[in-house]
């Protein structure tokens, strides 16, 4: 009898470091500063808003890889919550999956992208829409031409981002003066940290896959906590000393409304025009990609869930391209709802709205470590979070603050993307009723 290949253990401590500082920074820490400042109040509580949402990063992802070691399925959180919860809570995941997270991400990077494109050149305001519409769906064409090329653009892109971060950071600490701490943010009203919070969390975002990796790692009860531990610390210092050169070079109200200009007007503060200029290319760059990245991925959810029956249209959506291979229209799909969402014309409000959604799940999953514990307590974990259970806890009552803030501070976004969320239980239903 032959054997099917297991995953091979080749992931040490430096590469587990290294995918999770790559699939972590992203677009965010270019976009949210003077989002953070305006919510935070000043620019110290800002720079603790940044801190805090880094630990709960830190503990979410020390959390979930107890998952991710115990219940070694393709899928991530998928296959988490329908190993503990059951089918259908699996289904709701990929449902906000399709519907809302991937959509109000993709439209929200369109809209960033965008947004720094017009000054760029010199083109009015009245294009951002059809701007982020057309690089949206430019992207989904490519993709639809194949992954390669969609890899090809993500590739590039990756070693692009790194520029602006390194050079705005260092030069930032280096050359500016400015007052850190202390200083206000200028607006009107501030909605308070747990919007500043949420706020960081888009630029943390992709921390969840580093659970995927758990089974490839030499030594996961080792090395996967050590990873996430180092690998977000790195994240978490980058993005902070970012903030800080960013408050050495413009004052924290500058920066609240400059919003997503500021590294920009601070790269020129910096290098002059031209230097500013090129600066703001590699920003784009990164924005770009990270845009890609998105679309590559996010179509292969309602994809995956069409070709399992779970979608309606699902003959239509799980059909692959004959040519290219590519899931040609579950990245229709993904274009349609991304510009339907752009219409409402707020970046901040979409990536406000994919958190909260998400974080509702995580939730799930922090709880379902507690689950699995008491429900198989005889089971050796080749990998548990350390700290057990404060780590957890600190992750659980993270999450529900957050959760608690967005309906206290934007209740018609928040309750707009529960009633999507729900209103997959009945298409569910509908779905499975003769399964």
């Amino acid at each position: 009898m032959s054997q099917k290949p297991g995953l091979k253990k080749d992931l040490n401590l430096l590469a587990g470091m290294a995918l999770v500082v790559g699939m972590v920074i992203g677009s965010g820490i270019f976009m949210k500063p003077g989002i953070v400042i305006a919510a935070a109040g000043d620019s110290t509580m800002a720079l603790i808003a940044w801190g805090v949402g880094g630990l709960i990063t830190i503990a979410a992802g020390l959390t979930v890889a107890e998952l991710g070691a115990q219940i070694p399925r393709t899928g991530g959180l998928y296959a988490y919550l329908d190993e503990v919860y059951g089918k259908m809570w699996g289904y709701l995941f990929g449902w906000v999956q399709t519907l809302i997270y991937g959509p109000a991400t993709t439209g929200a990077l369109g809209l960033y992208f965008s947004s720094l494109l017009l000054p760029f050149f010199n083109l009015p305001a009245t294009w951002k829409l059809p701007v982020a519409i057309a690089a949206v769906g430019f992207l989904a064409g490519v993709n639809a031409l194949g992954a390669k090329y969609g890899g090809f653009i993500q590739s590039v892109s990756t070693v692009a981002k790194l520029v602006p971060i390194v050079v705005i950071a260092v030069f930032g600490l280096w050359k500016g003066n400015g007052q850190v701490l202390g200083m206000p943010g200028g607006g009107v009203e501030a909605a308070g940290m747990g919007a500043a919070v949420l706020a960081t969390l888009w630029a943390y975002d992709g921390w969840i896959n580093v659970s995927f990796v758990a089974g490839e790692m030499k030594n996961p009860a080792r090395e996967l906590p050590r990873s996430i531990i180092f690998g977000l610390g790195i994240v978490m210092i980058v993005y902070l000393a970012v903030n800080i050169a960013l408050l050495h070079l413009l004052p924290a109200a500058e920066i609240a409304l400059l919003g997503s200009r500021a590294a920009g007007t601070a790269a020129g503060l910096l290098f002059g025009e031209m230097g500013g200029r090129l600066i703001s290319i590699g920003i784009l760059i990164s924005i770009f990609g990270a845009l890609n990245g998105y679309i590559l991925t996010g179509a292969r959810v309602p994809y995956a869930m069409a070709r399992n029956g779970l979608l309606p249209g699902a003959k239509l959506l799980g059909q692959a391209h004959k040519r290219s291979g590519a899931p040609a229209n579950a990245l229709v799909l993904g274009f349609l709802l991304s510009t339907a969402l752009m219409t409402l014309g707020d970046p901040d409000r979409l990536t406000d709205m994919a958190m909260f959604i998400i974080w509702i799940f995580y939730i799930l999953a922090f709880v379902a470590v507690f689950i699995l514990r008491q429900r198989k307590p005889e089971v050796r974990r080749p990998y548990s979070v350390p700290g057990y259970p404060v780590i957890p806890a600190i992750a659980i009552l993270g999450s529900v603050y957050i959760a608690f803030s967005m309906l206290t501070n934007s209740p018609g976004d928040a309750i707009w993307a529960l009633g999507i969320t729900l209103t997959g239980i009945p298409v569910y239903l509908l779905l499975t009723k003769n399964k």
